[in-house]
């Protein structure tokens, strides 16, 4: 068979109940796969992902969340120039070195949580 294709191919028949149906239908559509491909990958041990991670979609949201609190909060104490007052330029710098290696670390993690989508 030279010229084999999966039209053409070997079908197998599974014979599944009306909810079982209607799951695997949901989680092929939820992978962006067809019917047919969302079952070969599963019985050839591939693990489909899903399109649309909710969890991994709040997940990045919390993390930005938390660079935006850092970034305020940064600007809210450049800002304040009472406050700038009260502490030694060495103690500023320090301060504001802090909160950057705090946003690099945040931003790293960003990173690895876009990687694992």
């Amino acid at each position: 068979m030279a010229n084999a294709t999966r039209k053409n191919g070997r079908h197998l028949r599974v014979p599944v109940l009306p909810e079982e149906e209607e799951a695997i239908k949901a989680n092929a559509k939820a992978t962006g796969l067809t019917i047919a491909a969302y079952l070969r990958n599963l019985g050839l041990g591939y693990q489909p992902k899903s399109i649309l991670d909710h969890k991994a979609i709040g997940d990045l949201a919390k993390v930005n969340a938390d660079l935006g609190r850092l970034g305020g909060l940064l600007k809210m104490w450049l800002a304040n120039d009472e406050k700038l007052e009260m502490y030694e330029p060495v103690q500023i710098q320090q301060t504001i070195h802090g909160v950057l290696v705090k946003i690099g670390e945040v931003q790293l993690e960003l990173l690895e949580k876009v990687k694992k989508i």
